[in-house]
């Protein structure tokens, strides 16, 4: 059974083999992972697991504007995939990124994770006071919109924006 854990260096040996099936340059939506982070050794993994754990502070992490959590999604010791919760939303991320982003690692795609995933986030928002909350995904991403369907978002609308075309879907929580 999955389960949500914050980032944690006891993880790192699954990450880099969840982040070895990546095709390189790959973008993993809610892993938090930037251009700049060292990840490959002990001293830079540490540092990046620092940081995804400092971001849902008040002012979110160094530079960010809004505060996140990240969290992994973890069967046991391991890594299936990341997902984060934005807890407010600038213009950007109004238009093409929403509260929510995650991915699955490729060899545990096509098992409900990134719906248990979803559904497990949209608990947290609704313990956090997020009652309207704005997942989006990938125009041409079918799998992550039926686990947004699934977990009962309804389609606003598909727009260009300067990620792509992205479906935009609202979840009303009660």
């Amino acid at each position: 059974m999955p389960e949500l854990v914050y980032p944690t260096v006891r993880l790192r040996g699954s990450w880099l083999e969840a982040f070895a099936e990546w095709e390189p340059g790959a973008h993993l939506d809610g892993a938090g992972l930037r251009a700049g982070d060292d990840v490959l050794t002990e001293p830079g993994f540490a540092a990046w697991v620092d940081r995804l754990r400092g971001a849902a502070g008040p002012s979110g992490a160094a530079g960010d504007d809004s505060p996140v959590t990240y969290w992994w999604v973890a069967e046991g010791s391991t890594y299936l995939g990341a997902v984060e919760l934005r807890h407010h939303l600038d213009a950007f991320l109004l238009d093409a990124g929403g509260h929510v982003g995650y991915s699955v690692r490729p060899s545990a795609r096509r098992r409900g994770v990134a719906t248990w995933a979803l559904g497990a986030v949209l608990d947290e928002a609704r313990s956090r006071g997020m009652h309207r909350v704005l997942v989006t995904c990938a125009a041409r991403n079918t799998g992550s919109a039926r686990a947004i369907e699934h977990n009962g978002g309804v389609l606003e609308d598909v727009r260009r924006t300067a990620v792509g075309r992205v479906r935009r879907y609202w979840i009303e929580q009660p």
